[in-house]
């Protein structure tokens, strides 16, 4: 299967397509799609990189990922435990050129241009998750009907962007292979001292291109987006991790500087580690 562009599975003339994602680890690729995805985590956690930023998810979560934006979910495989994800995926055009533009959605209109950079909704009511779960076994017209009181529900939400950027071009098959090699290395090895030569040579580049290649696709260096990794999966493990020190934990993701540590998670948290272990356990 291509990593670029990737065809969402369609079945008959419905526009409105639903599926249901029971997995080990949700589909792991980089990858965009034209459709506008609207999914409900029923089970499972993890990240997902969209855009030029790395975000958690958990169970209870809503994700909406515009169309064409390019994602990758990394689930946090645990034995014995199956993640679920229910999805519902649409274009703009799916219901005819201007049935947004009727004045009845005109209060839809600010989710649909703040989906282009895709944004998570955390902890969903019992309501909403009670309309995704209704979603499987309904017609096309209940169905339907469900997807306008998701959306109405949408509209009045307070959401987090997923990310801040935009690539405006679609990525091609080459450049979507190259990146998933990089997001996956990364992915794997944070832990340890990544060079520049040895990522660059994983993306079978020089240095120069590799740097200029990834910061043109992501508005940032490299460098700053493995930081950004290593302090997502720290925010995990202080929120998750009670018995592991601070330092233990900067140690881990790859900090060989408590003070480096620190001042990098507050940069990007807005709270010091401690502070954020105190809110989140």
């Amino acid at each position: 299967m291509k990593v670029f562009p990737f065809k969402i599975p369609k079945s008959g003339e419905d526009p409105l397509i639903y599926q249901e994602d029971i997995e080990v680890s949700f589909y792991d690729k980089l990858h965009q799609h034209e459709e506008i995805q609207i999914s409900f985590i029923e089970k499972g956690e993890g990240a997902v990189f969209a855009g030029d930023t790395i975000s958690q998810y958990h169970e209870g979560d809503i994700l909406v990922i515009g169309s064409n934006l390019p994602h990758v979910f990394r689930s946090d495989i645990q034995e014995n435990v199956i993640s679920v994800m229910r999805t519902l995926f649409f274009t703009f055009n799916s219901f005819g050129r201007d049935f947004f533009e009727l004045p009845t959605f005109r209060n839809i209109h600010p989710i649909l241009e703040s989906s282009k950079n895709g944004f998570i909704i955390h902890n969903a009511p019992k309501k909403v998750v009670k309309y995704f779960k209704k979603l499987k076994k309904a017609d096309s017209y209940t169905r339907f009907i469900l997807f306008l009181d998701i959306l109405k529900w949408l509209s009045t939400s307070e959401t987090t962007p997923l990310s801040n950027y935009l690539y405006q071009k679609k990525i091609t098959d080459n450049e979507g292979k190259r990146m998933q090699i990089v997001f996956e290395y990364v992915m794997t090895n944070f832990h340890k001292n990544i060079t520049l030569d040895e990522i660059a040579s994983i993306a079978s580049m020089t240095k120069n291109a590799f740097c200029r290649y990834f910061k043109v696709r992501t508005n940032k260096s490299f460098f700053q987006f493995l930081i950004e990794v290593r302090i997502e999966r720290a925010a995990k493990l202080l929120s998750n991790n009670e018995e592991l020190s601070v330092l233990e934990i900067a140690e881990l993701c790859g900090f060989n500087n408590i003070s480096n540590f620190n001042r990098k998670f507050k940069e990007l948290k807005q709270l010091s580690p401690l502070q954020y272990r105190k809110l989140n356990l």
